[in-house]
């Protein structure tokens, strides 16, 4: 019976640094090979990063990584891992384009190619859009076990290559993947990869990204699974994790090539000679999936981080008012950076509270970040006198002079600025343009405000259960939200109350409900006439809002883009 130890690497790369990922792969592998792996798998174009969007179109980018990928093949074997096959995703091209590819690296060579989707027909992962047949799919003999492979979204098509390399006779299928996260991901993706290891008649070996790029974050949990589905192992989500699994395969199924189901099946054989039977290691353990705070907060702390220090950020800056959504971007901030690497800046006005000073001062204390006050009321007061301003004019420069503020200072000491605003608050508009809407990322951009105050609670009870102190001041929980622009503004001046406005915003951006279902589902008219006017008319400052980490199905930017100039309205 043949045996094969098998390691996953669950990395973390950066798009377009064609080196540092090959170095990522090459110190990878070393420790796979240190640990005695015969085969060892890297996630999705991990060689380019993911997703490359359109730097696909350059036939420069697509001649580097093909190069770069045949000096990696020599650069494992110098590093003594020639006799590891490794898997690893790049960008090729043929006569139509580039291509979203995958090749198999042995003996210094690379030994075997596969082709899927060409790029760029879209940004990223989209099960509508298929490997479509035609494609040559190519199963390799290592060690007498055959091995297919198949890439992302193939695992998503019926009757696509899983099923051709099931009639084909494998042993093992291999699945580079890089699926972004998103809430409640994770539960479609093992029944869905159980079900695929059953058509393909094999263990399944589901290999997934992590990091954060841009909007996107990705959350790893790969997973191994036998023909049956049964879990064998699963990699904890969020963090560069090595698994190292021995499986044993009975052999003698169907070994054939040709046509199945539109594909063409080839064969290539690395090595026909079973290795010599060993004693298996102990199943690795299955990491259990993060409860769903837990995920979000760590996924918005992974795309954070990565946002700062993938583009060259030390520190980061943003306006501390002693309110929720920056308290929830404080501790996101000293979770991903370190307390040092926050620099909170208190901007009062005529009419901030001492409470909200007060809560600021607080929340920097308890997370050692850097904190200073510089107030704006000489600012707002020459521009409220020379052009006149009053009411909402007045309110507005109020934002703008900190928006001011925060970028002089990011300009002159080199912090990120970031902009604190919610998703609930973009969608409805209820933010200052060129106020507090500046920035280079948005941490909660994708973030509802009924689970800003959810995270901070749990955020809080986690530190509780470490003995800690709590990051975020209770006050700045339990107190009525304000932008604090008039004297005694509240946020339910404006806005139905975020409960009620969250589940609107739900079934509306999330849903794309029209007026009948929404009052089907038993909101009043009114409110819906006001709130559905009030995400029509602001999706041209959605347009100019920084990126943020995307959590959800539909992230404002990425996902969900309306037509700005717009005469279509829903009504009675």
């Amino acid at each position: 019976m043949p045996q094969l130890r098998i390691a996953t690497a669950q990395v973390n790369t950066r798009v377009g640094d064609l080196t540092g990922n090959a170095d990522l792969i090459v110190e990878w592998t070393r420790k796979a090979a240190e640990q005695g792996a015969h085969l060892v798998v890297f996630p999705e174009m991990a060689l380019t990063g993911y997703p490359v969007e359109d730097l696909a179109l350059r036939e420069s980018f697509t001649a580097a990584s093909k190069r770069t990928l045949a000096e990696l093949a020599g650069r494992l074997a110098d590093a003594g891992c020639g006799s590891q096959a490794v898997y690893v995703g790049y960008q090729d091209a043929d006569e139509v384009g580039p291509r979203n590819a995958a090749a198999v690296l042995y003996e210094g060579k690379i030994v075997a190619t596969q082709f899927k989707h060409h790029l760029p027909n879209y940004g990223v992962f989209d099960e509508r859009r298929y490997y479509k047949p035609g494609h040559t799919l190519d199963i390799i003999q290592l060690h007498g076990v055959e091995i297919g492979m198949v890439i992302c979204e193939d695992l998503w098509q019926d009757g696509g290559p899983i099923t051709a390399l099931g009639q084909a006779g494998v042993d093992l299928v291999i699945s580079p993947n890089a699926s972004p996260y998103e809430k409640n991901k994770d539960d479609q993706r093992l029944p869905l990869v159980a079900r695929r290891a059953a058509e393909a008649g094999a263990p399944l070996v589901y290999l997934n990204l992590i990091g954060g790029q841009d909007e996107l974050v990705f959350d790893g949990d790969s997973i191994v699974v036998s023909a049956e589905g049964q879990v064998l192992t699963r990699a904890p989500q969020f963090v560069e994790h090595l698994t190292v699994l021995d499986m044993s395969f009975p052999g003698g199924s169907a070994r054939a090539e040709g046509q199945f189901g539109g594909f063409t099946v080839r064969r290539v054989s690395l090595s026909d000679s079973p290795v010599p039977a060993y004693e298996p290691l102990p199943l690795p353990p299955v990491a259990e999936p993060l409860p769903e705070e837990a995920e979000v907060w760590f996924a918005l702390v992974t795309g954070l981080r990565d946002y700062v220090h993938k583009n060259g950020f030390r520190s980061v800056t943003f306006g501390m008012s002693g309110g929720i959504d920056s308290a929830v971007v404080a501790a996101l901030a000293a979770d991903a950076l370190g307390g040092a690497s926050v620099y909170g800046i208190s901007m009062p006005s005529a009419y901030s509270s001492s409470h909200s000073k007060d809560d600021a001062a607080d929340l920097a204390r308890r997370i050692g970040a850097h904190y200073s006050v510089q107030p704006i009321g000489a600012m707002v007061d020459a521009f409220v006198s020379q052009l006149g301003l009053t009411g909402l004019a007045e309110e507005n420069v109020q934002a703008r002079c900190r928006g001011v503020t925060l970028m002089g200072l990011s300009n002159q000491h080199g912090h990120l600025v970031l902009a604190t605003g919610n998703k609930t608050e973009l969608a409805v508009g209820y933010s200052t343009i060129y106020g507090d809407a500046v920035g280079g990322f948005a941490p909660i951009k994708d973030v509802p405000k009924t689970l800003v105050w959810q995270l901070a609670r749990w955020r809080n009870a986690e530190a509780e259960k470490l003995g800690e102190v709590p990051p975020i001041p209770e006050n700045s929980i339990s107190k009525p939200p304000s932008a604090e622009l008039r004297p005694g503004q509240l946020d339910s001046d404006s806005l139905p109350d975020y409960e009620l406005l969250d589940d609107i915003l739900d079934d509306y951006v999330e849903g794309d409900k029209g007026y009948a279902d929404l009052l089907a589902q038993g909101f009043s008219a009114e409110v819906i006439d006001k709130v559905l006017r009030m995400v029509d008319l602001a999706e041209y400052k959605r347009r100019q809002y920084p990126p943020g980490t995307k959590i959800s199905v539909k992230g404002f930017g990425r996902d969900r883009r309306l037509p700005i100039t717009n005469g279509w309205r829903e009504g009675h």
